[in-house]
């Protein structure tokens, strides 16, 4: 089957699912990639997390930062569904920059994200993207300061009201009024920007050898493993990765090593018109576009099951 045939079954496998995206699978070898939409800019959410982490390492790297100083950390005392960690903390802690890097990538965690962003904030990460000549990832805000959605102004009966806003009040140019999905006002980043920063971090040149590895690391210890995690992970393979929800949301990056040497970069940033928290079709739906693109890609056929 033909690559053009490929997208244009995918495209479609999304359509039924309610969704509209943005993917991107490159070989990080070779340089072959396949994909559409690759360049359209989505808010990102919590896939900003990748380029603070890179950021404040590049830090520790040259030794502007110490990964054993203990910062205190106020409780987040998060009582909504859906955040982790420090997040829902009653009480004060206190934690070492490495340990909130763990926090903040592996698990996501808000408070501990904006806890890095106190020693290395938003314009310096931005800053240090540019310096490490990587394009198109927009860092203008801590985590934390994008947290406040309407779905926290609804009771948990009404949540898919904050969801009808977000899919419906779009301007065609990617304006919003939720200021979190307007990519002017948001953090933002196209597939293809964050598989040229995967791409970066996996065959580094201009990234510390250390920073990646550790970077790498983190993101093979993530615990959100329900999204692409189930159409990647093997004996013969090992997935790492990030995930981004907001509202209808959904996005993961990362990057399967398999066995035989090859790595591919995977990035899947999609849109969902379906008022709806939990959508664990969508979800496999995403998985199965990124895998029939890594499929065709890697041995020029579909899976068995498309």
């Amino acid at each position: 089957m033909s690559a053009t045939a490929v997208v244009r079954n995918a495209q479609d496998l999304l359509d039924e699912a309610g969704l509209r995206g943005a993917f991107l699978v490159r070989n990080l070898d070779s340089g072959e990639e396949i994909g559409f939409d690759a360049d359209t800019q989505y808010p990102v959410a919590s896939l900003v997390k990748v380029p603070l982490a890179v950021a404040v390492l590049e830090r520790i790297a040259r030794g502007e930062l110490d990964p054993a100083t203990p910062v205190d950390v106020p409780p987040g005392r998060i009582t909504t569904p859906g955040p982790t960690g420090l997040s829902r903390f009653r009480h004060p802690a206190r934690i070492a920059v490495d340990d909130l890097l763990y926090l903040s990538t592996s698990i996501s965690d808000g408070v501990a994200a904006d806890a890095l962003s106190d020693l290395v904030p938003p314009a310096e990460v931005a800053a240090e993207l540019r310096r490490l000549r990587i394009e198109g990832i927009a860092v203008r805000h801590r985590v934390g300061d994008l947290a406040e959605t309407p779905a926290e102004r609804f009771g948990p009966d009404d949540v898919h009201l904050a969801h009808s806003l977000a899919i419906g009040a779009g301007t065609p140019g990617q304006g919003h009024p939720v200021a979190q999905l307007d990519v002017t006002r948001a953090n933002t980043g196209s597939a293809r920007a964050y598989v040229d920063l995967l791409h970066a971090l996996w065959r580094p040149s201009t990234i510390q050898e250390a920073t990646a590895d550790r970077v790498r690391t983190l993101m093979g210890d993530n615990l959100h493993r329900q999204r692409l995690a189930p159409d990647f992970t093997s004996d013969a393979s090992r997935w790492s990765s990030k995930t981004g929800t907001l509202l209808h949301l959904r996005h993961e990056v990362g990057v399967v090593d398999h066995a035989d040497g090859q790595s591919y970069a995977v990035a899947a940033l999609t849109a969902s018109r379906v008022p709806a928290v939990a959508q664990p079709g969508s979800e496999a739906t995403m998985a199965q576009v990124a895998r029939t693109l890594h499929d065709h890609l890697r041995t020029g056929t579909l899976p068995w099951w498309s």
